[in-house]
């Protein structure tokens, strides 16, 4: 066997010290369990060591920040990846979108059927083809959150029409690039209405800061 194929699969350890960087509390007894759960399938050397490849690093990464980003149960990113090895393409060619269904998004938010039914009631959230993104996911993650200090999704219908305000502002800047039909003007329209959104949330933090201030006497 050549030293090409040798260093085509690493040690276990070998795959620890490669992944501690970005995810300083993974372990052998993690990396293990995610093998238990059957979310990777390492080869085996004839005496029964574990042999990694760089593949098997890939989506142990996808894995990792699935979890610690996104906050999503082994079993939605199990699912996730089953769906994505039917296509024509690897881990390592980015990550799957996020579509939950209904239990999976109310579980990997934290909230009940009924936060649920009322986010979508009120226009926060609507699932595509019944399925919900990465977006619903925030948004649900957010409301849930926002319902600890007593502020329910019929609360946050303001924030809705605010948002919908300022989209408008952003489609009636790239209007323009948007009629040149030239090429890369989607591209330019796009980075375009990326800066422009970036720059409303600073101004929405901080004249928000100010309002706070205000309402507190300081």
């Amino acid at each position: 066997m050549s030293a090409q194929a040798v260093r085509a699969f690493m040690s276990i350890g070998e795959v620890l010290a490669l992944l501690q960087s970005e995810f300083p509390d993974v372990t052998v007894s993690k990396i293990r369990f995610l093998e238990g759960e059957g979310l990777i399938e390492p080869q085996r050397s004839p005496s029964g060591y574990r042999k990694f490849t760089f593949n098997d690093v890939e989506r142990l990464r996808y894995i990792l920040r699935a979890q610690r980003d996104q906050y999503l149960p082994l079993r939605v990113i199990k699912d996730q990846l089953d769906e994505q090895a039917a296509r024509p393409h690897s881990v390592s060619g980015g990550a799957p979108p996020v579509r939950l269904s209904r239990e999976e998004l109310i579980e990997a938010a934290g909230i009940d059927e009924e936060t649920l039914a009322e986010m979508e009631s009120f226009g926060l959230v609507a699932p595509v083809a019944r399925r919900y993104d990465g977006e619903a996911l925030e948004i649900a993650r957010s409301v849930g959150a926002l319902a600890r200090f007593g502020l329910q999704a019929r609360h946050l219908r303001a924030v809705r029409a605010a948002v919908e305000r300022e989209a408008g502002l952003i489609e009636q800047a790239v209007a323009p690039l948007l009629r040149r039909k030239a090429p890369g003007a989607i591209a330019e329209a796009d980075e375009t209405a990326r800066e422009i959104s970036g720059l409303l949330q600073e101004l929405h933090s901080a004249l928000l800061r100010g309002s706070v201030r205000g309402v507190l006497g300081r």
